[in-house]
């Protein structure tokens, strides 16, 4: 108590000053003298700083946070236009803009062709009209794409070897941009015997995203990279969660590889745009470290089809497992995930960014299901030529084959 009445005693001064200040009108100067303020004024400025230290000190001592307002900064983004990760550039395009920042988004290629007609590309009107700037072109000129403007922040959501990184990399230094980010990806991890994956593990020396993140530690002061697994989230046009949809509409098998007992790692977007806005917000706190893009929890496969299957409205989903070798069949093309425990966790996003995560995948996928149903893509006819095959491997027939 004691503590509060001095910070709000401290203040209550400092806001009297303040008015006592403003207030005041100092007199004319003679003809003989100086205006008696200006002698003054250096000192008014010393007290009032002291005066505003001191409040900061009150406030601290009672428990009441003073915040910094923090610095509005101009971001580019060179993003992918095709792949998963293009709706991370998206989402963290949306995220800075709300928070006053200013951003230009760079699509690889031509705005005219027809992968801008798929989302999350034909969403920009929303980063537009938020104040927003979208352009197109070719990463290895940059300058020429943005038209020679300045930026503070550049992410790099495109390349997946030096050969594509290193041109804006290089770009960005000679352009004297503060701070380099990178989307890389928690594939590069060997396989572990203790799941999770956490930063710091082993990881492939030949993967073209490690190349990546060693020069740009060698080339900026601030960096840091971004290891993402799967997500899921409006605007997504790389399937995940529509692979098991297209199954349990049409009241067909799920066929999993393995036992379905592998654990993965599913992130709603939103999480790792604001993981990526933290590292913007705090440069300090992000430079020169490795964050894995994902949420905190796993699933494990068969998890994911149950959940899918409830998020459908469907009460149970048949789920047949089988070997992808007895079956003949390439299990990376017969599956959207890795037939293997692959999952990483969140540790250095916690523990230096203050980073929590919103993931909630049942709720998560009822937003998916109903986007799903919205596009008719449940009425539209499919073959499922691999799954026909998968499942007379094991003897099972399909339930239905209808549209």
């Amino acid at each position: 108590m004691a503590l509060c009445a001095a910070a709000a005693s401290t203040a209550t001064a400092f806001a009297s000053s303040r008015l006592s200040a403003s207030t005041a009108r100092p007199r004319g100067p003679s003809s003989t003298s100086l205006p008696s303020f200006v002698g003054a004024f250096p000192r008014a400025v010393a007290a009032r700083r002291r005066r505003r230290a001191a409040a900061a000190a009150a406030a601290r001592r009672a428990g009441v946070t003073v915040r910094a307002e923090a610095k509005k900064k101009s971001v580019v983004i060179v993003s992918t236009n095709s792949g998963g990760h293009a709706v991370i550039g998206f989402y963290f395009a949306k995220e800075l803009l709300a928070a006053g920042h200013a951003v230009t988004v760079l699509t690889v290629g031509d705005e005219g062709s027809d992968k801008m007609k798929k989302p999350p590309f034909s969403l920009f009107s929303e980063l537009t009209s938020a104040g927003g700037k979208t352009v197109w072109g070719d990463p290895a000129d940059v300058g020429a794409a943005v038209g020679g403007a300045a930026f503070d922040v550049v992410l790099d959501n495109n390349g997946k070897d030096l050969d594509a990184v290193k041109p804006v990399a290089d770009w960005a230094k000679s352009a004297g941009v503060g701070q380099f980010l990178f989307i890389s990806s928690a594939g590069i991890y060997k396989p572990t015997e203790e799941p999770p994956h956490v930063e710091g593990d082993a990881v492939k020396e030949s993967a073209g995203h490690v190349g990546v993140e060693k020069y740009i530690a060698e080339q900026f002061g601030s960096w840091a990279s971004f290891r993402p697994q799967y997500m899921i989230g409006s605007g997504n046009n790389k399937d995940c969660e529509e692979w098991f949809f297209d199954r349990i509409v049409r009241n067909r098998p799920v066929p999993i590889p393995g036992n379905g007992m592998q654990l993965t790692n599913i992130s709603h977007v939103r999480d790792l745009s604001r993981m990526l806005s933290l590292a913007v917000e705090k440069p300090g706190a992000a430079s020169g470290k490795v964050f894995n893009c994902v949420s905190d929890r796993a699933v494990t496969l068969s998890g994911m089809a149950k959940l899918c299957a409830a998020a459908a409205g469907v009460a149970a989903v048949d789920i047949v497992l089988y070997d992808p070798a007895a079956a003949g069949v390439d299990a990376k093309k017969a599956f959207p995930f890795r037939n293997m425990h692959f999952y990483a966790e969140p540790r250095a996003a916690k523990e230096a960014l203050g980073w929590t995560s919103s993931t909630n995948l049942p709720e998560d996928l009822k937003e998916r299901y109903a986007e799903y149903a919205a596009s008719g893509r449940g009425e539209k006819a499919m073959t499922f030529d691999l799954d026909d095959k998968i499942l007379a491997s094991v003897g099972k027939a399909p339930a239905s084959v209808a549209v």
